[in-house]
């Protein structure tokens, strides 16, 4: 089938890259004219995977009217920030029943909206679904064996995606629970800044371990609140991305904790690691949610605190092992 991918950062021309070698038409669409002319001409992003062959019959377009043409599977893969502006630009290219997949790992800042809920108030009337899960983009650009979760209300369309992209190397589980694994997604990002502060700050494994369990605790209780299920959170769009990212060598929001563990100011942090780092956005998106529905998120502040309200990193971690006892 025809598929196309928007958005050329790392994830999205590694799920190109896969769409391309699993027998799809493939098209990649791009806003920078100059990574798309290197895809054509070297077969590899040198800005987000350099180095990482892609397949010859992948498509690097700029323009989104060839780029879509066609497409029966349009996976969004852009930062959250950019996501609304960019389905309202491409809504009118959409065929009608193509089925609109959110790769994003993010929510609107603002409106406090899961992407799939956006990408419905700005392309309503098209099958949506949401690709979550343990997935560095690197690793799969590279053919490495991933497993994932699709989720959509429409169990078709969630079928479709997991039939026309799973490979022997890219499985793909499906879930109905939508808010789940889109919110698995999102927040895991948070937990992962302060796995990597604490590693930067030198305090051993012990902690990162007690942040992962405790984070994934908080991230649970604000899905459920919001109508995701608990089983959804120890499954692969939650304890698996989660592991991943607040441990694996690969994480940009574990990198950007680190270097914050080190003492390296945000900006600076942020500007060194060259890409998006959902995680310190979504922060924001956490602590807003938890708020309004009264859900405690004791790491989510502590990392807000830090963030944007210039706690230090060791004292956020110092109050966190010093609150009030109870029980687990």
């Amino acid at each position: 089938m025809r598929v196309t991918v928007v958005g050329g950062g790392s994830w999205g021309t590694a799920l190109a890259a896969h769409c391309g070698r699993s027998g799809h038409e493939v098209r990649l669409l791009l806003r920078d004219e100059g990574v798309a002319e290197a895809i054509r001409s070297r077969r590899e992003n040198p800005r987000y995977l350099p180095g990482v062959p892609l397949p010859e019959g992948l498509l690097a377009l700029t323009d989104p009217r060839a780029a879509l043409d066609g497409a029966a599977v349009v996976i969004f893969v852009v930062p959250s920030e950019f996501f609304r502006h960019v389905a309202r630009e491409i809504v009118g290219h959409l065929k009608g029943d193509a089925i609109l997949v959110s790769a994003t790992k993010g929510i609107e800042h603002g409106t406090l909206l899961r992407m799939t809920r956006v990408a419905a108030e700005e392309a309503p009337g098209h099958p949506l679904a949401a690709l979550s899960g343990p997935s560095f983009a690197r690793e799969v650009a590279e053919g490495k064996p991933a497993a994932v979760v699709v989720a959509s209300d429409a169990a078709e369309a969630a079928e479709a995606v997991q039939k026309g992209l799973s490979t022997r190397t890219f499985r793909i589980y499906t879930s109905t629970d939508v808010i789940g694994v889109e919110l698995a997604g999102a927040l895991k990002n948070v937990i992962a800044i302060a796995a990597g502060i604490v590693d930067g700050l030198g305090y051993g494994q012990n902690i990162v371990a007690a942040l992962i369990t405790r984070g994934l605790a908080e991230i649970t209780r604000l899905s459920v609140a919001l109508g995701g299920r608990a089983d959804t959170l120890a499954g692969l769009a939650g304890l698996g991305d989660l592991v991943l990212t607040s441990t694996g060598a690969l994480s940009r929001n574990r990198r950007v904790g680190q270097a914050l563990g080190k003492g390296v100011a945000l900006g600076i942090a942020l500007k060194d690691l060259g890409m998006v780092a959902e995680g310190v956005r979504n922060t924001l998106a956490a602590c807003a949610l938890a708020d309004g529905l009264g859900v405690e998120m004791p790491i989510a502040l502590q990392m807000r605190a830090v963030l944007y309200e210039g706690k230090s990193p060791r004292e956020a971690v110092d109050e966190l092992m010093l609150r009030s006892l109870k029980r687990e």
